[in-house]
This record gives structure tokens, C-alpha cells and sequence, in this order.
């Protein structure tokens, strides 16, 4: 089976991308497919690629591909490209929270119009770059009916704009989509590996070729790209056309996706508010390699009840919360200890771990036993990789508890490794947590250090019920999250959705297609009747 995979700013360049990885293990896992590789956005050229397997036959780019398509188009075509460019902006303008039915059908014909217009001759990047252009997207943020705040865009917005969309349309213009050549048209199915502009190669191939679309998301794509555009510091008349764009795009993604894999229960509820339908729905758990040697050695008998804590260190873990939680715990059981052993996180995390080290100081002073005994404090700050913690089956085994105090999280990766090593958990309510749980652990809700220092304090105090939600647990993530059935999933969905599109697009009985000597009753072509016995 050929395979059109459609990434997007990660595989196969971006070695350290939680997506590339993925990416990786289910193109080695599949080694009976050919992939055609997809990469769209450009992201992590400067990274260290990954070594790509035999079954990999071929890396695309639209930047490697679009050469040809810079120059400008001339004439009438030039006219009809700029007039569903104008119907583009029209209804980027006019989206507000919601897409309305009558606006999606319009951005799905302007967009359309935009690529059979590219398909035929380029020219697209020059022509959305273009002074018309310019100004047929500043006239639509002008327009009456559209929202007020598009109207304090100035002419750098229109430009940020215009380059950010042009950018998004590339793909659009990418030699992919000659009927007679090699790319698209070959494939038997396109799995976009993500939402966003990795789905537009996808939804071209549907349109031109009638090729099935698979969208998987384990993270929630839109939601990404709002955050990322409020980072990279857009004015808001930029964001608010750069959304209208996203969630347009998404929603269309969705319904002409065959099949529509989340991650988890909180990807999928994105999805279906975007209009993706729930009969074409499947969640599928993403699988995370080395699960079943992940075995903590039990707990050791008569030390400190011990918690621990595991993860990037960040603002979104919400370790001030974890601190004071734990001063809860300690005036409930005074011989607590809390081990934090972290990740080194984003940029700029470094001032926040130096703020929990201070705090920690502040709320517990080192202690000692006795008069010649050096004082410790009960909370210690550990690196993963340091003698001790060397490995994640050591990290989750240095405590009693394992402890989430996340405000943010999408699939909570620890989770699933601390259940791996048959640990008890207490986690707050955030993300896809209750889903990972299943009922093995303990759920808080977020921002409340005293429902979070209760759930650990009755834990500790109940060795036997951590040891039934430990084990629990462990069924539950090697049943669930490992690579093997993540695998199996994809595998299967390949063949379902080749063999429904198979059979769907098979051609009608073809008149005197069949022999006629082949409808002449006989002994050879139908049943004897039942008086031929007699004879």
C-alpha cells in the first residue's frame, strides 16, 4: 500500500519533535507499506533529521517544489485567482467565534477555485504577494459587517497577514496534483499526521483524485497554533484573521476526512466543535516505546512516606501549588518527604525552578534529628540522568505516590510511565488525566493545593489500596498506551478505509462486459435441474 504522509514542521527533520518520533515508530512499524514522505512548514531543516527506514521512498517539500511556481500568472487567469483570493479575505473578515455553515462552503469554494487555478499553471506565492492582493485584503478588513477590531489593522498587519497566509497557501502550488505523475495521484491514502496546513495536500488529493483522508491529532492543532501566534507577539487584527483561517481550515479537514483519529476524549471534543462528525470518529492512544520494562521494584518497608514528582520544569506544572500542598502534608504527617526530579524545560524555565528552590526553603526549613546532625530539608530538587535517577523506572520508584499538579496538560506522558511502574497517583483534573486514569488513581481538581495534600496524605496512610491502584494501573497503560496497539490501530484503519474507498469507487456493470456464451444454460454455467438425477 502506498502511503502519503503529510507532516507538518517535524519528521522527518526535526529529530527532538514529540510528533517526529511518533512519526518514526509507526513508518518502522509499518515496514509492510511504502511512505512518501510530505513535509510541510519547513520546520527543524537546521535540526538533526532522523534516519529514515527502507520503506520511506521519497521526501517532499513545497519549498523544494515551487520554483517554478513564483512567476506571476497572466490574464484572465491572473483575474479569476485574484477574485477568489478577494472571496478568501471576504470571509476571513466575516468569521467570528463560530464558522457558520454558509461561511465554510464559501472559504471551501474560494479555497478550491485557489488550487485547480495553481494546479494548472503556479503562480499563486507571486500573485498573494502582489499589490492587488494586498489590497483586496485590506478592503475586506474595511468592509462593513466585519469586526470592528479588523478595522484598526494597519498596513504592516496586512502585510504580517498576507505573508502568513501565503505561506499556509503554499501547498497549494506544489507539483503534486498532475493527474499522470508520480505524487498524489499514486497514493492510495493520505494520513495527515496533524491538522492545520499538513491537511491541504489531503484535501487536494480527495478533491482531484478521490484519494481517502486520514487526520490524526494527539494534540489539539488549532489550539497550538492560537497559542503560537499569541507568542510570536501578532497584533490582534493578525491573530483574528490567522484563526478565522485555522478554524476554517480545520473544520473543513474534518469533514472530508474519511476517518478522524484523536488522541484522547479532550482532542476529540475539539474536533467535533469544529464540525468533525462523530460516525467518522476513532480515538486511537498514542503508544510510547519501553512501557513493559518500565517496573519499579516495590516499596521499601519503615522509611518516609515519600511523594514524588516527575516532568518538565515549567510554569504549567504548577509546582508553587505542589509546595504548599505538601506543607499540607507535613502538618498531617511530619516525617513526609517530596522528591522532585525534573526535565530541563522550555527557555526561561530556569528563573522559575530557582523560585520553587526558594520557596521550598522558605516553607521548610532544614531540619535535623538531633544536635550533631546536619539539617536536610524534606524537599529535594533532582535532575533526571543524576546518580540515583538515572533512569525513569528509578525516578518513579524514589517515592511512595506519584504526583501530577499540572494546570496544563494535554496527554500527560508521565502518567502513563508512572502506571507503567505500577505506582498510585494523584493527578489534577486538567487535559486528557481522567481519561489516562481510568479510575487507577486519585483526581483533584487544579489550583487546590488541599484537595491535592488530601488525596497524597490518603494514600500514604494506605499501603494496601496503593498497591491495588498500582497494579491497576499497570494493566491499565500496557493494555492501552504501548506501541504495539497503537500500531495494530493504524494497521487496521489503513485496510478498512483502502478497502471501503475500493469498493466505493468500483464501476458499474459494463454492458456486454461478459460473454454471452457464459449466460447459455447448460451443465457447465447453472445447477442441473433436480429430474437430471433420474436420467
Amino acid at each position: 500500500m502506498r502511503i502519503a504522509l503529510l507532516t507538518e514542521g517535524g519528521y522527518p527533520y526535526a529529530r527532538g519533535d514529540a510528533g517526529g518520533a511518533w512519526c518514526d515508530r509507526l513508518v518502522r512499524g509499518l515496514s509492510g507499506h511504502d511512505f512518501e514522505v510530505y513535509a510541510l512548514g519547513g520546520g527543524g531543516r537546521g535540526g538533526r533529521p532522523f534516519e529514515l527506514p527502507p520503506n520511506v521512498t521519497r521526501v517532499r517539500t513545497p519549498e523544494d517544489e515551487t520554483a517554478h511556481a513564483h512567476a506571476a500568472q497572466a490574464g484572465r487567469r491572473r483575474s479569476l485567482a485574484l477574485a477568489q483570493f478577494e472571496d478568501l479575505a471576504g470571509v476571513l473578515a466575516e468569521c467570528g467565534a463560530e464558522a457558520a455553515g454558509a461561511l465554510a462552503d464559501r472559504f471551501a469554494t474560494a479555497l478550491y477555485g485557489l488550487a485547480d487555478l495553481a494546479r494548472e499553471d503556479g503562480g499563486l506565492p507571486a500573485l498573494l504577494r502582489s499589490e492587488p492582493a494586498l489590497r483586496a485584503l485590506e478592503d475586506a478588513c474595511r468592509a462593513q459587517g466585519v469586526r470592528p477590531l479588523l478595522g484598526e489593522a494597519g498596513v504592516h498587519d496586512v502585510l504580517t497577514a498576507a505573508g502568513l497566509l501565503e505561506r499556509a497557501l503554499r501547498a497549494l502550488s506544489a507539483p503534486w496534483y498532475d493527474p499522470y505523475g508520480e505524487e498524489l495521484a499514486v497514493a492510495d491514502l493520505c494520513h495527515a499526521v496533524s491538522g492545520g496546513t499538513a491537511v491541504l495536500p489531503g484535501l487536494l488529493a480527495k478533491r482531484f483524485f478521490g484519494t481517502p483522508l486520514l487526520v490524526t491529532e494527539y494534540g489539539v492543532r488549532l489550539r497550538e497554533t492560537l497559542l503560537a501566534h499569541r507568542a510570536a507577539g501578532y497584533s490582534a487584527p493578525v491573530r483574528a484573521l490567522l484563526a478565522a483561517f485555522h478554524r476554517l481550515l480545520a473544520g473543513e479537514a474534518y469533514r472530508q476526512a474519511a476517518l478522524v483519529t484523536p488522541g484522547s476524549t479532550h482532542a476529540r471534543r475539539w474536533q467535533e466543535r469544529c464540525g468533525a462528525d462523530r460516525s467518522r470518529i476513532r480515538t486511537v492512544h498514542p503508544g510510547y516505546p519501553g512501557l513493559e520494562s518500565l517496573a519499579a521494584p516495590p516499596e521499601s518497608e519503615g522509611g518516609d512516606p515519600t511523594l514524588v514528582w516527575v516532568g518538565r520544569i515549567d510554569p504549567a506544572k504548577d509546582l508553587i501549588a505542589l509546595l504548599h500542598a505538601f506543607a499540607a502534608v507535613r502538618r498531617q504527617e511530619p516525617g513526609a518527604r517530596l522528591r522532585i526530579i525534573g526535565a530541563p524545560g522550555p527557555a526561561g524555565s530556569a528563573g522559575y525552578l530557582a523560585h520553587c528552590r526558594g520557596l521550598a526553603a522558605q516553607l521548610f526549613p532544614d531540619e535535623a534529628a538531633n544536635a550533631v546532625s546536619v539539617g536536610e530539608n524534606p524537599v529535594s530538587f533532582d535532575e533526571l540522568g543524576a546518580p540515583g535517577v538515572q533512569e525513569l523506572s528509578e525516578a518513579y520508584a524514589a517515592g511512595d505516590v506519584v504526583v501530577l499538579s499540572s494546570i496544563v496538560e494535554g496527554f500527560p506522558v508521565t502518567l502513563v510511565e508512572a502506571m507503567a511502574c505500577g505506582r498510585a497517583t494523584v493527578s489534577t483534573d486538567v487535559g486528557a488525566v481522567r481519561e489516562v486514569i481510568g479510575g487507577t488513581g486519585l483526581v483533584v481538581p487544579p489550583r487546590n493545593p488541599r484537595a491535592l495534600a488530601e488525596a497524597c496524605v490518603a494514600l500514604l496512610r494506605d499501603p494496601e489500596r496503593r498497591q491495588r491502584l498500582g497494579a491497576a494501573a499497570r494493566e491499565r497503560a500496557l493494555e492501552l498506551f504501548t506501541v504495539e496497539q497503537n500500531l495494530t490501530a493504524f494497521r487496521e484503519a489503513y485496510l478498512d478505509l483502502v478497502a471501503h474507498h475500493a469498493a466505493a469507487s468500483a464501476p458499474e456493470p459494463v454492458p456486454f462486459g461478459c460473454p454471452a456464451e457464459a449466460q447459455v444454460p447448460g451443465r457447465w454455467t447453472a445447477p442441473a435441474p433436480a429430474w437430471a438425477d433420474l436420467a
